[in-house]
């Protein structure tokens, strides 16, 4: 499986990285939850060294829940205590340079996991914000995925999430240029250091097999620096997919 994704590539706006993938992981039951957000407001929460990204002069601030599965370092079997738990982000979007190409990414203001080892590991393997939470999310009749989060790390600012969502249409791959293309066909992470400087972390995957979305988001407080952020009152803009694989390259430096 991992060499057909590795070989199913011709959706990249680049090359694959150089060098061995280093951790594989699945994504089940994913909601894009996203909101149009003043670019003025998000440039000041973006650390500088990044490049923050926009579409049409818009900026657009994500909220992403979803099951992880399979999660493993390469060349190690999966343990079910440590692969397999729900994890919550709060995103935008960055595009930085690196090695001469521009290469389009996310960067998290926080991400919240239900497994206390992935989020030491995280935080320190990857420079990631990642935070402990009581996490829980099943599957009720007619496709419907409930969730629930709520942070419990200890230090950290108070973070709870509740919504009910499913899909609504059938699998559609986007269209290079669409909005939701923008929004959800990027290959890396970008995060910095305490020095400030700037860290990429590339993925791979075959395109998003997206699918349109309700969804009724009953409490989504955001914390650290999204906390400072109000989202719209109008409503978000929803695509779901049931499962995607994916294989990851270890963090770097940014190539200037």
């Amino acid at each position: 499986m991992i060499h057909d994704i590795l070989r199913t590539r011709e959706h990249r706006t680049y090359p694959l990285p150089l060098g061995p993938w280093v951790m594989r992981q699945s994504w089940h039951n994913l909601l894009f939850a996203h909101w149009p957000i003043s670019p003025a407001a998000l440039r000041i929460l973006v650390p500088q060294a990044l490049q923050l990204d926009t579409c049409e002069g818009q900026a657009w601030l994500g909220i992403v829940p979803f099951v992880m599965r399979n999660v493993r370092p390469r060349g190690l079997p999966s343990a079910p205590w440590l692969s397999h738990f729900p994890e919550l982000n709060v995103r935008t979007y960055v595009s930085m340079r690196d090695g001469g190409v521009e290469k389009p990414g996310v960067y998290f203001f926080n991400l919240d996991a239900a497994n206390p080892v992935a989020v030491a590991l995280a935080r320190r393997f990857f420079l990631l914000p990642y935070f402990n939470a009581r996490m829980a999310t099943w599957e009720t009749r007619r496709d419907w995925v409930e969730y629930r989060s709520h942070r419990t790390h200890e230090g950290a600012p108070p973070a709870s999430f509740r919504a009910t969502y499913r899909p609504t249409g059938r699998v559609y791959l986007s269209r290079p240029g669409s909005l939701e293309h923008w929004l959800t066909e990027r290959y890396a992470l970008y995060t910095v250091d305490a020095k400030g400087r700037p860290y990429i972390g590339e993925i791979h995957h075959i395109q998003w097999p997206l699918q349109p979305a309700d969804a009724e988001i009953r409490a989504a407080s955001l914390a650290g620096a999204s906390a400072a952020l109000r989202l719209p009152d109008t409503p978000p803009l929803l695509h779901f997919a049931r499962r995607i694989d994916m294989v990851a390259w270890a963090l770097r430096r940014v190539r200037g």
